[in-house]
């Protein structure tokens, strides 16, 4: 109660003072009333504080119809009433109360519950009816909205039709008091108060002067007796301020027994915690329905109980740490595997990319290195054809003017003879014998060639770029050239194995001749020793095939079975190499088509005509291996039957001998 005895407070200081007291009982009530009752009921043994009762005050304001309120409300209704009707009107009707005193001069004083408060009713029934300023509703009728104009209207209304109110609208209007309107707000209030558990707190005021750290000693004291704070400290010393029902002790407090209680009676949990933890006999009581502890008591538990709280949080922490960190073991395990696989099939599709590529590119070096090499190879064969065709032409012509020199030579010897005879001079038959021959034109039969095969390899390089323009429009036939291709390799297959089983035949046929052979020259050494030692005697010449020889002076049986020999190996091996070598380029070729038209090499080649150009040089080949090897049949049976011949003469030789 912020008043003073010495002071006069208005309307506003009543009403807040009513509110010394409505609150002053509630705090009574649940301090004092209401506990001594619930130690009572319980069965606790408790003396009884004796403690001040504010009911009186309380009368004095809310009595009907002689209370202060309702004096104020009904005095209020009257047009003529004022402060000073209304003053007298309170001494009239409560001056028997012992809690009212009336003063001159409008005033009065009530007698508080923490003491005696004098009031001016100065302006109490105009605040009490709380009536509407003529500048508000001035203020509100010139406003430029419309909405306050309608409220400024309807106000100036109401205040002209005020004195032809009948009794009912007056009985209404007094129900509209700030009294009647503050009252109603403070017994909803106090009835939410009625309904929570209450924690007060007392404001104390330290001096009357507003100054910090000034402490009047009579002021402090005079408030604390009025609050009934010493009343309180009393019943909180000698009373039991916490409480709790067995239930909610034993569910708080029941975990922190070290073992287990046979019965599971909440009364006997609750004494088995009490025991365990010491706490002395008279420091709790054990209600009928309720467990009641002084002050300090309940730390005890609830430290143990933050104990056990955090020991079961440490245990519970690293339980879920172990089980978060096995589980994260797990996922980081199951997702480096998933990775691992991901990142080997990521690897292994980008290996076969790369081995696609690698193995195209490879083939095309293969595919241009050995056209390259067939180009080349056509082209020294084409060289070496007309190379030999020149030289063998040479070597005829030169044979050829050898037998007319030697024919010639025999006439001129005939015509020495006659002109010696006949005194011929031997200028004139010197000139004839030294006469000149006309010399073919060979080196201008090369040029004319040469120039031929450049224009032969321009048309050819034209024919190839039309080519490969025709490769991209044949690219839909690859399942006719596919089959084709098949049945073309089958084909070579089939005729390469009896390629190979002929050329088989013939190294057979070789190495049984080799043997026979080496046979007989096991059976003459001695006599090719003693021969060879005259043959080196033997004066020749050779022709320039190096294949015979010319005025010999004794047999070279013996030397000539050796080179036979010898050759025959070579011209077989040399036969099986380029079978072998033959065979690897056209399977290599086949391939790269294959490839190509798949779509696995790029190039702008035309597979139809690569085809085509293969199997015709294959069949180029084919031919002409199989004369060629026809003929080193012949050879061979030639020189077996040479071979036959010389080892007969030779035994014969040795015989006679």
């Amino acid at each position: 109660m912020a008043s003073s005895l010495s002071m006069k407070n208005g309307f506003e200081q009543f009403c807040i003072n009513y509110a010394n007291e409505r609150l002053q009982q509630h705090f009574n009530r649940h301090l004092f009333k209401l506990e001594q009752e619930e130690y009572l009921d319980d069965g606790i043994d408790w003396a009884s504080v004796e403690f001040v009762d504010n009911a009186d005050c309380l009368s004095l304001f809310e009595k009907k119809p002689l209370g202060l309120l309702s004096l104020l409300d009904e005095e209020s209704t009257f047009p003529k009433a004022t402060d000073l009707s209304f003053a007298s009107k309170l001494k009239q009707h409560l001056s028997g109360n012992p809690g009212f005193k009336g003063e001159q001069d409008g005033a009065f004083k009530i007698c508080h519950y923490a003491g005696e408060v004098s009031y001016d009713t100065t302006g109490f029934l105009e605040k009490n009816r709380d009536p509407l300023h003529t500048e508000s509703i001035q203020l509100l009728s010139s406003c430029k909205s419309d909405l306050p104009k309608d409220f400024a209207s309807v106000m100036i209304a109401d205040s002209q039709n005020k004195s032809s109110l009948s009794r009912h609208l007056l009985v209404d209007t007094q129900k509209q008091s700030v009294v009647n309107k503050f009252k109603a707000q403070l017994f909803k209030l106090m009835q939410q108060l009625e309904n929570t558990s209450p924690h007060f707190i007392r404001c104390i005021q330290p001096n009357n002067k507003q100054r910090p750290r000034q402490f009047e000693h009579d002021l402090v004291l005079h408030q604390l007796k009025c609050c009934g704070v010493f009343e309180v400290v009393r019943i909180s010393r000698a009373g039991y301020p916490t409480r709790m029902t067995h239930q909610q002790f034993a569910e708080r407090y029941g975990f922190l027994l070290s073992h287990s209680v046979a019965s599971q009676n909440p009364l006997s949990i609750s004494v088995a915690v009490l025991q365990q933890f010491s706490i002395p006999p008279e420091m709790y009581q054990v209600g009928y329905t309720k467990l009641f502890l002084r002050t300090g008591q309940v730390a005890s538990l609830e430290n143990a109980k933050n104990r056990m709280f955090h020991g079961a949080l440490r245990i519970q922490r690293n339980f879920r740490g172990l089980h978060t960190r096995r589980e994260y073991h797990t996922l980081k395990k199951g997702a480096t595997a998933l990775q691992s696989f991901v990142r080997g099939e990521k690897a292994r599709f980008r290996f076969d990319s790369l081995s696609k590529r690698w193995r195209a590119a490879v083939l095309i070096q293969k595919y241009t290195r050995r056209r390259l090499a067939a180009t080349m190879f056509t082209d020294q064969l084409k060289n070496i054809v007309v190379l030999q065709s020149v030289m063998r032409g040479c070597l005829a012509r030169k044979k050829f003017k050898c037998l007319q020199e030697e024919k010639e030579s025999k006439v001129i010897n005939s015509k020495v003879k006659r002109d010696v005879r006949n005194n011929i001079s031997q200028p004139r038959l010197c000139h004839e014998m030294n006469g000149e021959y006309p010399r073919q034109p060979v080196v201008t039969e090369l040029e004319g060639r040469v120039s031929k095969a450049e224009a032969l390899l321009r048309d050819k390089e034209e024919e190839n770029v039309m080519l490969k323009q025709q490769l991209e429009q044949y690219e839909n036939k690859w399942s006719e050239y596919e089959t084709k291709m098949k049945v073309m390799e089958e084909a070579w297959k089939k005729q390469l194995s009896s390629l190979q089983l002929s050329l088989v035949a013939a190294k057979k046929s070789l190495a049984a001749d080799d043997m026979v052979t080496r046979a007989a020259r096991t059976d003459t050494t001695p006599t090719h020793a003693q021969y060879d030692s005259e043959d080196t005697m033997s004066t020749g010449t050779h022709t320039p095939e190096g294949t015979e020889l010319k005025y010999q002076n004794h047999n070279p049986e013996p030397r000539v079975v050796t080179g036979n020999s010898d050759r025959r190996i070579n011209a077989v091996n040399h036969l099986a190499k380029e079978f072998e070598d033959r065979r690897q380029v056209f399977d290599d070729d086949a391939g790269f088509l294959v490839a190509v038209k798949s779509g696995q090499i790029g190039s702008n080649m035309n597979p139809d005509d690569e085809l085509r150009k293969l199997k015709d040089r294959f069949a180029t080949w084919k031919k002409d291996y199989k004369s060629r090897l026809k003929e080193t049949k012949v050879n061979l049976q030639k020189v077996s039957s040479h071979d036959e011949k010389s080892r007969k003469r030779w035994w014969g030789k040795k015989s006679s001998k």
